[in-house]
């Protein structure tokens, strides 16, 4: 008897319908043959069908099974076949009735027990069948019926083992569809502004990048508090709305990060790689296409510590993300795309020994030496950091002092209110404008504009980073509810240039 199942592939973070082809003959010799472009992993998929089937009770057939993955021209990646595959050999040997299989669709990897373990990519899976008709069901494990049911448009089956499932299917104990219960969102690790003394100029410019999802650098000498203040910039950015929340729930599925039994991620991602990090982690790649460091911090931050000791060929792929919020892999059989809109939060010394124009320790590094160390950083990549801030030492008054801070729920305050100032005026926040959205939102009287042009001769900026000024003062008039970018505003947009003068230039 022939076979249809139905279960689905993820390409990038979408997925497509993939139909399970089971043919079970009588006629020569018994075997398994699997066609349809599987890779490693699906190849392997026979030994664990095969024990699991057995293991609870259900013999495998003595016949030439093949089984075909349709479409033949898309590759079949990862362990999530192997439930489809096994309920299509059931089928096929006329265990299960067609009314049994017809209508839903099937994801999972069997242990040798018959247990189904989790996979990757059912909230993909469950997004794109919600958009098909015909779909009644989604059979996933356990595991993952919580990720699952976050598309609430999809009916989701959560299913522990195969004799289960076979019970569930044959209509003698049915399994109740899985309500989603999603995350509690908490702060970072608990880390608040509230701890972070002094460094109020700091402070300040991640409110600004927070506000307008802009880029920032934080330049100064070791143990001013860098690391600290990275880490708080998640605990201001506005919370995830639910588009938010199902596509970087997506990313983290696909790369297999979600824990098992979790449902939507509702705290924005921080993501911190260690700069010995290769070009295909930061970027995404692999022989089994998966997302990078720039994609899971999607809708996010991606904090790069001690930045010039990246590689330098490492950090140039994060231009064209940074720029169009997608990355692009390609590969002979297929090309990738991830999704990677991203706020980078950078930090590094002024030189090796980190104390240069330091009033406290003598830098030891030679003119040379410095000038080597900051051209790790390429001019390309320097424009489209927006903020560049220097964290300088704190005075024993800061050290000693035991008042706190001001606690980062009043500063997210501040930056939901400039974020939805720009949500109503064009859907987006201030650093993705582009050049039509400034000529009609940036415009500057006269004043400011010579301040402008005073500053860029001066300083010697580029063009980018002309626009990158102008997005800023729009984000700094919209925390103060501004409705025109006043000189304050682009005096204070341009401070954060300074240091393309002090240590770049």
């Amino acid at each position: 008897m022939l076979s249809k199942v139905w279960s689905a592939a993820t390409l990038g973070i979408d997925a497509v319908r993939i139909v399970i082809e089971v043919d079970a003959r009588n006629a020569g010799q018994p075997g398994f043959t699997l066609v349809g472009l599987p890779d490693q992993v699906v190849r392997e998929s026979y030994s664990r069908v095969y024990s699991a089937l057995s293991n609870c009770g259900l013999f495998f057939p003595s016949r030439h099974i093949v089984v075909n993955l349709s479409p033949a021209d898309v590759r079949k990646e990862g362990s999530g076949y192997d439930l489809p595959i096994a309920i299509g050999i059931l089928h096929a040997v006329e265990v299960l009735r067609d009314e049994d299989v017809a209508g839903r669709v099937f994801v999972g990897e069997l242990s040798l027990d018959g247990t189904l373990a989790p996979a990757r990519g059912t909230l993909s899976v469950s997004a794109a069948l919600a958009k098909e008709r015909g779909v009644r069901e989604l059979i996933v494990p356990a595991d993952n019926a919580n990720e699952a049911a976050a598309v609430q448009r999809t009916r989701v089956i959560g299913v522990p083992n195969l004799p289960a499932l076979l019970q569930h299917l044959k209509g003698e104990r049915m399994i109740a569809p899985t309500i989603s219960t999603p995350a509690v969102e908490r702060p970072l690790d608990g880390a608040d502004f509230a701890e972070v003394r002094g460094q109020m100029q700091a402070k300040r410019a991640l409110e600004v990048a927070a506000a307008g999802g802009h880029n920032i650098m934080m330049i100064g000498p070791p143990g001013t508090g860098k690391t600290m203040l990275a880490k708080r910039l998640a605990s201001i950015l506005p919370s995830l709305s639910l588009d938010e929340a199902i596509v970087t729930t997506k990313i983290h599925s696909v790369a297999g990060l979600l824990p098992a039994g979790s449902g939507l991620l509702l705290q924005r991602p921080f993501r911190a790689p260690h700069h010995t990090i290769s070009t295909a982690g930061l970027a995404g790649g692999g022989s089994a296409v998966r997302p990078g460091e720039v994609s899971l911090a999607h809708h996010g931050v991606l904090f790069l510590d001690e930045l010039p000791e990246f590689r330098r060929e490492t950090l140039e792929v994060m231009r064209q993300p940074m720029e169009d919020g997608i990355v692009t892999i390609a590969r002979a059989a297929r090309t990738v795309t991830f999704p990677s809109r991203f706020t980078l939060a950078a930090a590094l010394n002024p030189c090796p020994c980190g104390f240069f124009n330091d009033a406290r320790r003598e830098c030891i590094c030679s003119p040379v030496q410095i000038s080597r160390y900051l051209a790790k950083i390429s001019g390309p990549l320097l424009d489209r950091i927006d903020l560049q801030v220097e964290v300088a030492a704190l005075t024993s008054d800061e050290i000693t002092s035991v008042e706190p801070g001001e606690p980062s729920a009043s500063i997210r305050e501040r930056v939901e209110r400039a974020r939805e100032i720009q949500r109503d005026r064009f859907r987006r926040c201030n650093a993705d404008m582009t050049s039509r959205h400034m000529r009609k939102y940036c415009e500057l009287d006269p004043p400011s504009r010579r301040l402008l042009v005073a500053a860029i001769e001066r300083l010697g900026l580029s063009a980018r980073a002309h626009d990158r000024i102008l997005k800023v003062a729009r984000t700094i008039a919209d925390l103060v509810a501004c409705e025109r970018v006043e000189s304050a505003h682009v005096a204070e947009a341009v401070q954060y240039r300074a240091l393309d003068r002090a240590y770049f230039r």
